[in-house]
């Protein structure tokens, strides 16, 4: 849970990101920005902001802002309902991104989980995502993310997004953020 403060000071700071990034955004886009803290109330190590653009049962385009070393928890995106998990594909727009995901792991990777949360991360392949720079992410791949010590902005490309069906690493994490009363 955050309070209301924490997530109008979030959805400010993700709006200077997307303009250093030069990314512009609609007034709606603007006021909608999504902020993610996973249900862990710790949105400075855990979390990310998300403009989604659009989302139908062919394709999504997303653009996600990491503050300086913030995280996306370790999860995948598994077959829902029939329909295969989800593909994506990350385009670093500012900033550095770190990626983790299934693989050999990377000697002394780069990055490190939030404090605490150790043992929920548990894919060490480092990609290293520079502005201009991609990847796609298999389908039903486990993957993890981080910024660098500037943050990041982040596009995705995907099949369609079914966020609250992906499967988290960290059994405490709830994909709907809550905000406090107050």
């Amino acid at each position: 849970m955050i309070s209301k403060r924490e997530f109008s000071s979030a959805q400010q700071r993700a709006r200077d990101y997307y303009q250093k990034a030069s990314i512009v955004l609609t007034p709606e886009e603007s006021e909608g920005i999504e902020v993610v803290d996973f249900g862990l109330s710790d949105l400075q190590h855990t979390g990310l902001e998300i403009v989604t653009y659009i989302n139908t049962e062919a394709y999504c385009a997303k653009e996600m802002v990491l503050f300086p070393h913030q995280t996306c928890a370790e999860h995948r995106h598994p077959s829902v309902d029939g329909h295969p998990g989800k593909m994506e594909t990350f385009r670093c727009r500012w900033g550095v991104v770190y990626l983790y995901i299934e693989g050999e792991a990377t000697p002394n990777p780069v990055c490190a989980p939030p404090p605490g949360t150790e043992q929920y991360y548990s894919v060490w392949q480092e990609i290293a995502l520079q502005p201009g720079e991609q990847f796609t992410i298999p389908r039903n791949t486990l993957h993890w993310f981080q910024a660098g010590d500037e943050g990041a902005v982040i596009s995705e490309f995907s099949t369609t997004s079914r966020d609250e069906a992906d499967v988290f690493t960290n059994p405490n994490i709830g994909r709907a953020t809550l905000l406090a009363a107050k």
